[in-house]
């Protein structure tokens, strides 16, 4: 087992650039005057010539990733979630999506676990605009081993990529030397049969918390974690509905257009059973300390545990 380290998935994004840089040149990345933020600052020490800070100028960076790769280069394109997905929508769908550009961009700072930063930077739309776009491949990595594999898999894939960013240091709980990461393959984390719990992104380790806490209380149920919003799974997601009856999902985002949404498409065309979604209700977050933050909005340990119980009542 590796060790469990705790640290935030987008400084494991940078990371995680920096050593696919060494054994592939054709990688360059871009900010949008962020780098300290998105922690592509680790990569712009060590490959200096291969990174480019387009300014806040969000849009034309995506612009300058779509000609980049239409040169042949492979582009990482970073900044805040609301900027990279929100304010150049329109050029990550008509430079990127339309032409099926080999551009990867990277959504920092998302969900209300952003913080201090309040509603206008907590970004829990960014999925939801994502998975509008034809062919666009969404990614929302658990933890740091997550990201790691993730922007591995991102690089080999050829098309676009969505990469979900957090702000917030979280604790690791997979194990690499027994993880495989494959895009659109959720992953059981543990088994049951009274209900399935599918999560995504930081929120995973709360539900996993949450799940072993009930298992001790009588609720067996089963957690899946589901990396790969889009192209999502759909095998693992109809197996679950068959065996357990009824689902839940877990999502630091809107519950308006995110996991939850994907997941219920799925059943209701395959294997209908009841989904109740647990996330942000169709509102804006607020400034606050990221981790009571989460306790507010539900979306901790205890909060899942809650409404996990509540819902198995019904």
């Amino acid at each position: 087992m590796a060790e469990s380290i705790k640290i935030a998935t987008r400084e494991s994004f940078g990371k995680a650039l920096c050593e696919l840089a060494k054994e592939h040149d054709d990688i360059v990345v871009l900010d949008a005057d962020l780098a300290a933020a998105t922690k592509t600052e680790i990569f712009k020490k060590a490959y200096p010539d291969r990174f480019f800070d387009c300014g806040i100028a969000e849009g034309n960076m995506i612009g300058v990733a779509a000609g980049l790769a239409a040169a042949g280069k492979v582009p990482f394109a970073a900044s805040f979630a609301m900027f990279a997905t929100g304010r150049a929508y329109e050029q990550v769908r008509n430079s990127v999506g339309y032409p099926r550009l080999n551009v990867k961009i990277a959504g920092s700072h998302a969900g209300i676990s952003v913080g201090e930063d309040g509603a206008t930077h907590q970004c829990c739309e960014d999925i939801a605009l994502m998975r509008t776009i034809p062919g666009m491949v969404i990614l929302n990595p658990a933890d740091h081993y997550e990201m790691i594999e993730a922007v591995k898999a991102a690089y080999e894939y050829n098309g676009p990529v969505y990469i979900r960013l957090g702000r917030l240091a979280i604790d690791s709980f997979n194990d690499p030397d027994n993880y495989s990461f494959e895009i659109g393959k959720g992953i059981m984390l543990e088994d049951g049969d009274d209900c399935t719990v599918i999560a995504t992104g930081l929120v995973v380790y709360e539900a996993l918390k949450a799940v072993r806490e009930l298992k001790e209380k009588g609720i067996n149920a089963r957690l899946i974690n589901v990396h790969t919003i889009k192209p999502i799974d759909k095998d693992i997601i109809i197996k679950a509905a068959k065996e357990t009856g009824k689902i839940i999902t877990v999502e630091e985002h809107n519950v308006i257009g995110g996991l939850g949404e994907a997941v219920a498409a799925v059943t209701a065309e395959n294997c209908p059973v009841p989904v109740y979604r647990i996330g942000v209700e169709d509102t804006f977050g607020h400034s606050g300390p990221a981790l009571g933050l989460l306790a507010e909005f539900g979306l901790d340990k205890d909060g899942i545990a809650g409404k996990i119980s509540e819902l198995m009542k019904k």
